[in-house]
């Protein structure tokens, strides 16, 4: 988990926008319980076969925290660098601020 992926479709459509491609931290998986950063519900189990995703701008992000609880249909590939712009060239780490990780994990 920490990972940063492309989320979209096999029609190329984000959760929520058809329009719009995301990249977002996956935050927990199925089974995991998370607590939430505006979600409707505090705490969210997340359901068979999605994941939680949120933005590295908390409260300023298009992410679960919005749309609640996204398909791992819509995984398309993993992001390893932020190339532009220029200055912000580096290496994405698959690192979750100690606030986000999972309560409680299904392996535990």
């Amino acid at each position: 988990m920490g990972s940063v992926w492309l989320l979209e479709s096999s029609q190329d459509r984000s959760p929520r926008n058809p329009e719009q491609k995301i990249i977002k931290r996956v935050i927990a998986l199925e089974g995991d319980i998370i607590k939430t950063t505006g979600y409707k519900k505090q705490y969210v189990k997340v359901p068979h076969g999605h994941m939680w995703v949120e933005g590295d701008h908390h409260g300023h992000s298009f992410d679960s925290n919005f749309f609640g609880p996204v398909s791992l249909g819509l995984l398309h590939a993993r992001a390893t660098h932020i190339l532009w712009p220029p200055r912000r060239w580096q290496k994405l780490q698959p690192v979750l601020p100690p606030e986000r990780k999972p309560l409680l994990t299904e392996q535990e």
